[in-house]
């Protein structure tokens, strides 16, 4: 079943004909902007695409810190700079046990296969276009229980390994998973190493969401879909010790937090 449309908080608003943002400042956070169309948007240098109506992203990983600066050119040359500041987050510990020592410390044989998934990971995440799939909301992908959060440290079979870095909705396998926002199908494969049956569904101007650990896909790379259409189900694949839906999101090379999108919990089974 489809959860609600999240309902952006306002955190940020300048006065027109500037340029707005709405989202949380955070380590994690995501932004997202408006300016007038034909606009020019850099963050601390770099340019940041702009859809033609004006609209843009921007996101922040787990242990940035310190101060961005946002530039906005208008399409008549006037110059408007935001600094913005990113705010600390505290981050829970999580011990997971009971995982095949395989997956945790992989033998010589399957670091290739590892790097090879890699590869194919990051080219699906690599897709640039100027489109604005996000600008609608996101809503819940999964009915379940939150099992496991952004940024929490891992202590994997007693050994400390890399933070986590998605929100994990905990449910029986064969679960629906629906898209929570529009987007276009860039991976789709049923069995990775440590993800399992893995969707990466790209958004548009280098925010893409990625579902691991599916049981099935009903998806193909190329495919168009709209926000509640069904593109998996739940599983245990890969690096799992149970069902679960693990969401992760990047924009561009910065993993960014899922649950900053959404309101309360995820919907009861």
């Amino acid at each position: 079943m489809r959860a609600a449309v999240l309902v952006f908080a306002s955190f940020f608003t300048l006065p027109a004909p500037a340029f707005d943002l709405v989202g949380e400042s955070v380590q994690g956070g995501i932004l997202f902007g408006s300016a007038a169309p034909g606009s020019r948007v850099s963050l601390d240098g770099r340019d940041v695409m702009v859809s033609a109506d004006g609209r843009f992203v921007i996101g922040f990983g787990r242990d940035e810190t310190g101060t961005r600066n946002l530039v906005v050119t208008g399409p008549d040359g006037a110059i408007n700079e935001s600094a913005i500041e990113i705010l600390k987050r505290e981050y829970r510990i999580e011990r997971v046990d009971g995982l095949p020592p395989k997956t945790v410390t992989p033998d010589p044989e399957s670091l290739q296969r590892i790097r090879d998934d890699a590869a194919k990971v990051n080219a699906a995440r690599a897709l640039r276009e100027d489109r604005a799939d996000w600008v609608s909301g996101f809503r819940w992908p999964a009915r379940g229980r939150i099992s496991g959060v952004y940024g929490s440290q891992r202590i994997l079979n007693g050994e400390p390994r890399r933070p986590h870095f998605g929100l994990d909705i905990a449910a029986p396998t064969g679960t629906p998973v629906y898209a929570p926002a529009p987007g276009l199908i860039s991976l789709a494969h049923p069995d990775m190493y440590y993800s399992g049956g893995t969707i990466v569904l790209d958004h548009g101007q280098g925010l893409s969401s990625s579902f691991l650990h599916l049981s099935r896909l009903h998806v193909s790379p190329g495919d168009v879909v709209e926000a509640g259409d069904l593109i998996g189900e739940i599983g245990a694949t890969g690096r799992a010790t149970g069902p679960h839906l693990d969401w992760r999101m990047n924009w561009l090379d910065r993993r960014v937090d899922p649950q900053v999108l959404l309101k309360g919990d995820p919907p009861d089974l």
